[in-house]
């Protein structure tokens, strides 16, 4: 009985520990890939699970780390950084979106396309909206309709949706003649969307 006080009581102090660190920022995110974003007035950095500052609150938005990076905002420009906070991808977008299967969204100019890892363009800066990858096609829109890519950049199903969600099990919902309808992955509709 004695021994599981203690514990107990050692539990309570390592917890009450672990939170005051937290104090410190205005915000603190889950910890994602050993660091959690944080935030203080409108800079952002990351830390560590023990609170140790990995990297300084620098940037003006960032978002959680996803396969070992994250995309970081500094003076109007995006980019990624890595988990030592080294820039990995220069920060020379207008917009950026986290990293998912190996590729990332990004926006220049309203026109946005999709970068490796590397930072290498794989799919053209070419489209007004775009959204990540699900089951090895994206919804993108051009001249106001929404079509799906796949990853070479090739379109698979036409632009001519006034919206296209996410695939999810073989089907996607989409809005076609100010209706909502559910396709398969040949772009034929499989039934009206509830």
């Amino acid at each position: 009985m004695k021994y599981n006080f203690l514990l107990g009581a050692v539990l309570v102090a390592m917890t009450g520990y672990g939170q005051s660190w937290t104090k410190q920022y205005d915000h603190v995110d889950e910890c994602v890939c050993g660091l959690s974003l944080v935030g203080k007035g409108e800079k952002h950095g990351f830390v560590n699970k023990d609170g140790k500052l990995i990297v300084p609150l620098i940037y003006d938005e960032a978002m959680t780390f996803s396969e070992g990076m994250a995309a970081v905002k500094l003076d109007g420009k995006w980019g990624f950084i890595d988990s030592t906070g080294n820039v990995a991808i220069p920060l020379k977008y207008a917009d950026a979106m986290s990293f998912h299967d190996s590729i990332a969204i990004v926006g220049s100019n309203n026109h946005y396309g999709y970068i490796d890892r590397a930072g290498k363009v794989v799919i053209h800066l070419a489209y007004e909206n775009a959204t990540k990858f699900s089951e090895g096609l994206a919804a993108v829109s051009k001249n106001g309709q929404w079509g799906y890519i796949d990853k070479s950049g090739k379109e698979v199903i036409p632009f001519k949706y006034g919206f296209a969600g996410s695939f999810d099990g073989g089907n996607a919902k989409v809005m076609k003649d100010g209706k909502w309808i559910i396709i398969d992955y040949n772009g034929k509709k499989v039934s009206d969307a509830e």
